[in-house]
């Protein structure tokens, strides 16, 4: 499924000959990706919220989280008419630990994470680093 200016999800990427590693962090280079994913992170979303609070057009939050539902990072679950989405891999939170504290030591402070101390809704809570022995 073509997304953006030739962006592609993981399954296209793959398909194309890229290695499963450089699609999935191709699916994530996308500024518009990553926003929805860092706010899933905080629970699940619908499309509507997803628009106020990112600013978006409804199209474009629905084919960035189709792309992403296409890569098997997110899914819904149908309650009446209505679809709330949430993360599906608990593994994604790790990965944006791992963001977060390479940016930091490379000078480039984010949040990409929930800053509660609890875990984000239906996601598991990353065991703590083990502390570095001196």
């Amino acid at each position: 499924m073509a997304i953006n200016e030739g962006g592609w999800c993981v399954t296209a990427d793959i398909a194309a000959g890229i290695s499963p590693a450089a699609a999935l962090f191709h699916s994530l280079a996308d500024e518009t990706r990553l926003r929805i994913v860092a706010r899933l992170a905080r629970g699940e979303a619908r499309v509507v919220d997803l628009t106020g609070e990112l600013g978006l057009a409804q199209s474009t939050v629905s084919k960035h989280l189709a792309c992403l539902r296409d890569c098997g990072l997110i899914d819904y679950r149908a309650e009446g008419r209505q679809s709330f989405y949430a993360l599906t891999r608990p593994e994604l939170m790790d990965l944006l630990a791992a963001a977060e504290h390479l940016l930091g030591a490379t000078g480039h402070a984010i949040t990409l994470r929930p800053l509660s101390s609890e875990p984000a809704a239906g996601l598991v809570e990353a065991a703590p680093e083990p502390e570095a022995a001196s």
